[in-house]
C-alpha cells in the first residue's frame, strides 16, 4: 500500500468549491473543448437546435433542469464520436421584452412622443406611473436592458457548466438577426414553401408576421388585417394592404 501511494497527491479532508466554476470555464474556453469544428462532414455532425430562452427576467431551478437534459444529450453524442453543434441564443425580441422594460423602468412606448437624446431613466419603484417616451427611446431601453440580462444569463449557464460553444451565441434582435430572417424568409418564398402576410392587432397596436406552409389552412380572426410582401428587395420591402379578413 505504501508503494502504491508513494508520490501520489493525497485527497484533502475538506473540499473547497470556491472559484471552481470559473476555473474550469476558463480551462474549457482555453482548450476549445466545446468549440464546433466547421470542417466536419454533415453526417458526422449532431446539431442541437433549441428555442433560445426569453431574456425577460431571472432564471430559476426549472430553467437549469431543462437545459441540463439537453446538455446530457450533447455530451453523450460527443462521447459517441460525433461533432456536436450546440449554440446558445437569446430570444429578446418581442412582447415579453417590451413588458419587462415597461415594468423595470416604469415607461411605456408612445409613438407620438418626440425623441429625447438625453433621456435618463432609473429602475422604477412600486406604484410609479409609467412615463410615455418615444418609440426610438423605448427601443434603446430594450437594447440596453437585454444586453444586461444576456450577460447575467450567460454567467449562470457558464457557472452551471453547460457544454455550449459560446462563440456561436446569437440573439433575436439587431441588424444581423433581421437580415438573416429576411434572407431566410425570402428564400422560402422563392421556393414556394411559405405564404407571406403580416397581422395587425388594433387593440395592442402590434404587428406580427405569419409565415405558414402552403399546406396548412390557417384563418385570421376578424379583427386582424392581412398584408402581403410586394417587393423582393431585402432592405426596404414595400407592403400592400389587403382586405380585412371576414
Amino acid at each position: 500500500m505504501e508503494d502504491y501511494g508513494r508520490g501520489m497527491t493525497q485527497v484533502p479532508t475538506t473540499i473547497s468549491l470556491e472559484g471552481l466554476e470559473a476555473k474550469w470555464d476558463a480551462a474549457w474556453a482555453g482548450q476549445r473543448t466545446y468549440r464546433f469544428d466547421r470542417t466536419k462532414e454533415r453526417h458526422d455532425i449532431f446539431a442541437i437546435d433549441t428555442p433560445p430562452p426569453t431574456v425577460s427576467g431571472s432564471l430559476h431551478l426549472g430553467s437549469a433542469f431543462g437545459y441540463i437534459q439537453t446538455d446530457a444529450i450533447a455530451r453523450f453524442h460527443r462521447m459517441s464520436g460525433q461533432e456536436v453543434f450546440y449554440p446558445m441564443g437569446w430570444d429578446d425580441n418581442g412582447l415579453p421584452t417590451e413588458r419587462r422594460v415597461q415594468n423595470y423602468f416604469g415607461v411605456r412606448c408612445e409613438p407620438s412622443a418626440p425623441y429625447d437624446p438625453k433621456l435618463n431613466v432609473v429602475p422604477a419603484t412600486d406604484g410609479q406611473p409609467q412615463l410615455p417616451i418615444s418609440r426610438r427611446n423605448f427601443v434603446e431601453l430594450c437594447q440596453q436592458l437585454t444586453a444586461q440580462d444576456e450577460q447575467v444569463f450567460e454567467h449562470v449557464w457558464r457557472m452551471l457548466g453547460l457544454s455550449v460553444d459560446w462563440t456561436l451565441t446569437y440573439a433575436t434582435i439587431g441588424e444581423r438577426s433581421r437580415r438573416v430572417s429576411q434572407l431566410a424568409f425570402l428564400r422560402n418564398l422563392q421556393r414556394g414553401e411559405a405564404n407571406s402576410c403580416l397581422r395587425a392587432s388594433p387593440s395592442s397596436r402590434t404587428l406580427t408576421t405569419n409565415a405558414s406552409p402552403r399546406s396548412s389552412a390557417w384563418k385570421l380572426p376578424p379583427h386582424f388585417s392581412t398584408y402581403a410582401f410586394r417587393s423582393s428587395r431585402i432592405r426596404s420591402p414595400t407592403l400592400r394592404r389587403g382586405p380585412a379578413s371576414r
